[in-house]
């Protein structure tokens, strides 16, 4: 009842053919990955990718049931194993219940991604408490929630953390000020984990620029991208990849914010 009434699992396993096909050597063959805010955007990116390396997935989200349902049988079709939690990542309990879950559909947990975030603009003298809270719950206190839980399971298996932040978490943007406070949070608390945990478990964070996405100010996009030394903006899977190098690099990286923006962060 307590895992029902916090998270409804929708799990989903691969076929016989999946499971027997080639899959020999991928760097996350045999572990398993929890990507917070997984269902679509960067998160799905990223779940993908780290299924691509061998890892089977469980993914949370708060309210993108149908997107999320659609990332765990992408996952499926690389023959991987999927869980998608319902999770809101400010709820204490709603988190521990996530990590429950996928410790019950997988029996361990190798690398957990907090990706989970909102962004939220307005002026800094109008911003109020409500959105104050709600981007610092979500941002910065939702992966400290998570990671508390899972810290345990990640021991057991020297695991790893890589945590999401921003550029903005190192540029002061005047019209988000609570979103660039909390990134900013997010990368201290980064290397203040990976103080805690070493040497047992390593801890980094991936920090996108201008990521594009569907639903941008496409005109925002381009004048950015003009800025940008590499004259272009980023896309998830770039971001992905960068997690991905964390999640199966050097153990001995760790405490490190890796920018993603093409050198905006430069300018």
């Amino acid at each position: 009842m307590f895992l029902q009434a916090f998270c409804r699992g929708l799990s989903t396993q691969p076929t016989g053919d999946q499971t027997n096909s080639a899959m020999a050597h991928l760097p996350l063959d045999g572990k398993t990955a929890l990507v917070t805010g997984g269902a679509k955007r960067i998160g799905r990116r990223i779940a993908l990718a780290l299924a691509d390396a061998g890892a089977d997935v469980a993914i949370t989200y708060r309210t993108s049931r149908i997107d999320a349902l659609e990332t765990a049988a992408e996952i499926q079709a690389l023959g991987r194993r999927a869980v998608a939690v319902e999770c809101n990542v400010r709820s204490e309990a709603a988190v521990r219940a996530a990590i429950q879950m996928a410790m019950v559909v997988f029996g361990r947990l190798d690398v957990l991604v907090n990706n989970a975030a909102v962004f939220d603009s307005a002026p800094l003298e109008r911003i109020t408490l409500e959105a104050w809270d709600n981007v610092f719950e979500t941002n910065t206190r939702g992966p400290f929630l998570v990671t508390r839980e899972a810290l345990t399971h990640l021991r057991a298996v020297e695991g790893t953390i890589v945590n999401i932040g921003s550029l903005g978490g190192t540029r002061a943007w005047a019209g988000h000020a609570h979103y660039c406070g909390s990134k900013a949070a997010l990368h201290m608390l980064t290397q203040a984990m990976a103080k805690a945990f070493a040497p047992q478990i390593n801890v980094n964070c991936v920090a996108p620029g201008w990521i594009e996405l569907e639903e941008q100010d496409h005109d925002a996009a381009e004048r950015l991208a003009a800025r940008t030394p590499m004259r272009r903006n980023g896309n998830p899977d770039e971001v992905a990849q960068a997690v991905l190098f964390f999640a199966t690099g050097p153990r001995f990286i760790t405490g490190q914010v890796l920018a993603v923006d093409g050198g905006l962060g430069l300018i």
